[in-house]
């Protein structure tokens, strides 16, 4: 009252009233709105007061509070405003908590002892939604057919969010065809704010297995996005094969296992194997064994969808097989000089290689016609056709009686005892039996040939036997072996005669050359006289014939 009573009395003495343009003022909802007097500017030096007012819902005018110079502002509100308004020391309107029913015009009036101004502020309350979600999200894609991916919500935002999509970070645009979205908006009346939902719709292919789709929410105040996947895509069976488990070659005897394939995803999980004409349904696997496949199991196998048989596969199995027979085999004992006839016999699918081992090494097929202790051995036979290999085997032993094959001795380089050494051949391995008791004695035998020594200090001369046996028969020699006493008397009585005999001979060499030095001696002295009775000096030599004819025959006599 008294308000309106200053109002009239400066209305009456010509006061000047200005209504200035409304500005434009965005909060945030919930926080504390901030509505300026005049923009901010610094108060008339004349103020009086400044009231605030605002427009209410059905376009009258209500009062929040009043401010004058140096005092305590005064609240003229009676609703909802009462408890929320308040002016700060630049006359600002504080309105707390704000709400969109605060989406109102508010006017600061400025009184001054020579003017009254008004300046109306427009307010716009502004919320972000709240945490972009997708809801009824799928699980997987159907290829060719309207997927529901998710929907997207954005709610409790003002203005109302705008919602796009995309694919593995590529923005879809709904075509009706592949892509359907549908967007719609709802407004809450209890608090005005605004829900935005976006449905997506997708037809798939193959090539979208993996994909990734993401939710973007766009808003003045900030953006959101969320992702939904990524997704398999399922679809029906194109093609099945059919596929052979095996590691080589199948091999009589071997397990097989046979595989059944389909593209479908996901995989069947029910298959028919047609095996030789008979049908039999597998359930939660898709593979059938044959266990120990016999030569007659080759030929085409077949497997096929059991909710669609018409989709089927076949496949062609050739087995393998290698037979080998030997006669004889294991141990085989034979007498030296018998014959004994090898059969070696092979069946097989393809072509196969024989090779024979004897003893570990390669050897021509055995032929035996008139057996020796050398043909004794391990035959091994193998026969080979792509990675399959057979083999037999048998072991010959050529058996016969002992045969000495020879009786030596030997004296030691002492000379102090004689070795002898008896050698004979036979199968089993002979016993050497001596008609002397000898030391020392060392044996040997390798393929049917053995040997043994024996030490023996013959006293007198002896005839030694060497006796040898085995199961079989036996056989024996002698030998002469002299004492080593008269062998010692013997090697003396030889060095003394061959010592006799170096002294003739030395001394038939000395005269010899004895003899020849006196005639050469003699000789020289002859030839020395004769000539110094003959030469002298400065004379010429004279003599008669007789004495030439004399001196001639003394040297034919010399």
């Amino acid at each position: 009252m008294e308000s309106a009573a200053f109002l009239l009395l400066f209305v009456s003495a010509g006061t000047l009233l200005l209504q200035a343009w409304a500005t434009d003022v965005t909060a945030v909802y919930g926080e504390t709105i901030v509505v300026p007097c005049n923009g901010g500017s610094p108060p008339l030096d004349d103020l009086m007061f400044i009231k605030w007012k605002y427009e209410r819902d059905d376009g009258t005018p209500g009062d929040l509070l009043v401010k004058q110079d140096q005092k305590e502002a005064t609240v003229q509100a009676t609703d909802g405003y009462a408890q929320r308004v308040s002016i700060d020391d630049k006359y600002n309107l504080l309105i707390s908590k704000a709400t969109l029913m605060d989406q109102r015009t508010f006017t600061c009036m400025v009184v001054s002892v020579s003017n009254l101004n008004e300046f109306p502020v427009s307010i716009q309350v502004h919320k972000k939604p709240s945490a972009l979600q997708i809801m009824d999200q799928a699980q997987v894609l159907h290829k060719d057919k309207p997927t529901m991916v998710g929907t997207c919500v954005a709610a409790d935002a003002n203005p109302a969010a705008g919602i796009t999509w995309q694919k593995n970070g590529q923005p879809l645009v709904a075509d009706d065809k592949a892509v359907m979205i549908t967007t719609s908006t709802k407004v809450e009346p209890s608090t005005g704010l605004s829900t935005t939902s976006s449905i997506l719709q997708y037809v798939s292919s193959k090539g979208d297995a993996g994909a990734v789709f993401t939710c973007v929410s766009t808003h003045e105040r900030e953006s959101d996005k969320t992702d939904v996947g990524p997704f398999s895509v399922h679809y029906p069976s194109e093609k099945v094969s059919l596929q052979v488990l095996s590691k080589g070659p199948i091999v009589e005897g071997d397990n097989v296992t046979l595989k059944c394939h389909a593209d479908g995803n996901p995989p069947p999980k029910a298959f028919y194997f047609h095996i030789k004409d008979q049908k039999t349904l597998v359930e939660n696997a898709d593979t059938y064994t044959l266990t120990a496949i016999g030569r007659d199991a080759g030929g085409e196998y077949k497997c096929s969808l059991a909710d669609n048989e018409k989709m089927e596969a076949s496949e062609s199995i050739t087995v393998s097989y290698l037979d080998l027979s030997l006669n004889p085999t294991g141990k085989v004992v034979k007498t030296v000089g018998d014959t004994l006839s090898v059969k070696m016999e092979k069946s097989a699918s393809g072509e196969a290689i024989v090779s024979w081992r004897k003893d570990g090494k390669a050897v021509k097929e055995p032929v035996f016609t008139k057996l020796t202790y050398s043909d004794a051995g391990v035959y091994k036979c193998e026969v080979t056709m792509g990675g399959i290999t057979r083999t037999e085997s048998f072991e010959l032993v050529v058996e016969g009686k002992p045969v000495i094959t020879g009786l030596t001795k030997q004296r030691s380089v002492d000379g102090n005892h004689k070795v002898l050494t008896c050698e004979a051949q036979g199968v089993p391995q002979p016993v050497f039996l001596w008609s002397v008791n000898g030391s020392n004695e060392r044996s040997a035998y390798s393929n049917g040939k053995a040997t043994h020594k024996i030490t023996v200090i013959p006293r007198v001369n002896l005839t030694v036997t060497c006796f040898v046996s085995n199961k079989l028969g036996d056989d024996a020699m002698t030998i002469n072996v002299s004492s080593v006493v008269n062998e010692e008397s013997e090697k003396k009585d030889s060095q003394e005669e061959s010592d006799d005999q170096a002294k003739l001979i030395v001394g038939v060499v000395v005269g010899l050359i004895l003899a020849a030095a006196v005639v050469a001696l003699i000789y020289w002295l002859y030839m020395k006289n004769s000539r110094q009775g003959t030469w002298k000096t400065n004379e010429k030599e004279v003599g008669t014939s007789e004495e030439s004819k004399k001196l001639e025959e003394n040297n034919h006599t010399v």
